[in-house]
């Protein structure tokens, strides 16, 4: 490999602007179908190109990464969750991983707001009504819903976009209050005037909103599980913009049908594209296609971000957003 002529593999459409700098300042080869590559392609590029970027969506495990004759150096995964990568066996193999933390923060936690509103508000209930034909009229006891001033935040995770939620919620008017794994910033709790609670079980059980903001992995598969759902309260709210397996979705279609929680309202799944039936079929259950990072203020930086990882491993210089 020469840093004048690297061999770049785009694994899935991006935004323009992005397209247009990959293409014509390092000559990657784009994906202008936007079909994802199976696994026989996969193996393909990784003896193919010299770098990789792909997405959360592009599952990159420890056979992909030692498949004979593999000539990748880098990943620079577009996106800030690294969970569809095995970073161990990248390490092993002398194979870079970069991702996009920073660039995506303000839209998810903008979306873990729009989430928030629309089940508590009955949003998507009510524009269901209105497709449907069968509004009938104003009526004083239609689809009340809750409103969100001075009710109670409960942040499952304290980082970057968990913060931004909670600032965003303030002017609300909620209450915030989190459990984090690992111990956070005084001066940053301070801040948001947020309140740190020692076990999950304890936050959720005071709760009227529950913000899911976890890595995903095996450390937080079905962290919330059927009992933290039976610890919430009846009128509570559940939001997922982390990742699908944080929730035991079983466990969770279970708590609407039997009414131990208000309503989930969610972004990412378990499955993805696969939506458990049982939350397609609940009316409290509000779903949208993960589109956390979908703006295109956010989608253009990931995607600059992600050149700027490239260019740094190109030119020898330290990786900005190394995470294996």
């Amino acid at each position: 490999m020469t840093a004048a002529h690297p061999s770049i593999r785009v694994m899935r459409r991006l935004p323009t602007e992005v397209e247009r700098v990959l293409a014509e300042r390092l000559g990657a080869r784009l994906n202008p179908d936007d079909v994802p590559l199976d696994r026989s392609q996969l193996a393909d590029a990784m003896r193919d190109a010299d770098i990789l970027v792909p997405t959360i969506t592009d599952r990159i495990d420890a056979e992909l990464l030692t498949v004979p004759g593999r000539r990748v150096r880098l990943i620079a995964s577009y996106g800030a969750g690294v969970d569809h990568i095995d970073l161990a066996a990248a390490r092993d193999a002398g194979i870079a991983v970069t991702n996009t933390p920073d660039a995506l923060t303000e839209a998810t936690a903008e979306l873990a707001i729009l989430l928030m509103l629309m089940a508590a508000r009955r949003a998507g209930e009510g524009e269901r009504e209105v497709r449907a034909g069968a509004w009938t009229g104003w009526r004083p006891t239609h689809l009340v819903g809750n409103g969100l001033h001075g009710r109670v935040l409960a942040l499952v995770g304290f980082g970057r976009i968990a913060q931004a939620t909670a600032a965003k919620a303030r002017g609300l008017g909620m209450t915030i209050r989190y459990f984090n794994r690992s111990p956070v910033d005084p001066a940053v709790t301070a801040r948001l005037a947020a309140e740190p609670v020692d076990t999950l079980v304890d936050l959720v059980r005071g709760a009227d909103v529950v913000s899911l903001h976890t890595p995903g992995g095996a450390a937080t598969r079905h962290m919330i599980d059927r009992g933290i759902l039976r610890a919430m309260q009846p009128h509570a709210i559940l939001v997922n913009t982390a990742r699908g397996p944080v929730i035991d979705e079983a466990a969770l279609v279970e708590a609407l049908e039997a009414g131990w929680i208000g309503a989930a309202a969610l972004d990412v799944y378990a499955e993805e594209p696969v939506v458990h039936p049982g939350l397609l079929a609940h009316s409290r259950s509000v779903l949208l296609p993960h589109l956390g990072s979908a703006t295109i203020e956010a989608r253009n930086a990931m995607g600059m971000q992600a050149i700027a990882n490239i260019d740094a491993f190109l030119s020898g210089k330290a990786l900005p957003n190394r995470v294996a």
